[in-house]
């Protein structure tokens, strides 16, 4: 598959949100965002830069009731747009994975591109907040990534205090371990499955 046509462009309105999503797996890095929770644009840039992709995404929600609504429904949007721009998946690596240090953090993260939406995420975060972000949202990001990509997603505190840092590293793994499994190994060759259908 040429590296040009892995892109896929996402739009969805609800009655809480409004995401309009752009994605470039072979975009190089380059992002925009802007979702209105200032925390989830700080991590969903270091998971474009990391992971290599183009990313642009604006959101506007009802931030007025929480963040929760604008978190979830980037990631439907994000999970949404890794399935379409990868395709029918034939020559990519299929799996990833990444151990990210930051500071006295450490955060691994796998990721098969298996056809089927499953997440684990483990972070033990001993806080509620940073700043104003609760953290009981990175589960849920994570959740509505893997199940609307066909991701399975596994996320592990290795070792950690500084709740910013952890949840930083996490998502510069989560951004490197996808794009190796996404990652083109195989120009023109078969699906990476048995089944031969991711």
């Amino acid at each position: 598959m040429p590296e040009n046509t892995r892109r896929a462009v996402i739009t969805r309105q609800t009655g809480e949100t409004r995401v309009h999503l752009e994605l470039a797996l072979d975009g190089g890095g380059a992002c925009e965002i802007t979702t209105g929770v200032g925390f989830l644009d700080h991590m969903l840039e270091q998971f474009a830069r990391h992971g290599g992709f183009g990313l642009k995404v604006s959101c506007v929600g009802d931030l007025h009731v929480d963040d929760h609504h604008s978190v979830e429904d980037v990631g439907i949007c994000l999970g949404t747009a890794v399935r379409q721009a990868l395709g029918d998946c034939a020559g990519i690596a299929r799996y990833g994975h990444a151990l990210v240090p930051m500071d006295e953090s450490l955060a691994l993260c796998a990721v098969d591109v298996s056809g089927r939406g499953l997440s684990v995420v483990d972070l033990e975060i001993a806080t509620e907040r940073i700043g104003t972000f609760a953290c009981e949202l990175v589960p849920e990001f994570v959740r509505a990534l893997a199940t609307h990509g066909g991701l399975t997603i596994h996320i592990r505190r290795i070792t950690g205090q500084n709740r910013h840092h952890l949840v930083e590293a996490a998502f510069k793994a989560l951004g490197r371990a996808l794009g190796s499994a996404v990652a083109v190994v195989d120009p023109g060759g078969a699906v990476p499955s048995t089944k031969g259908l991711l």
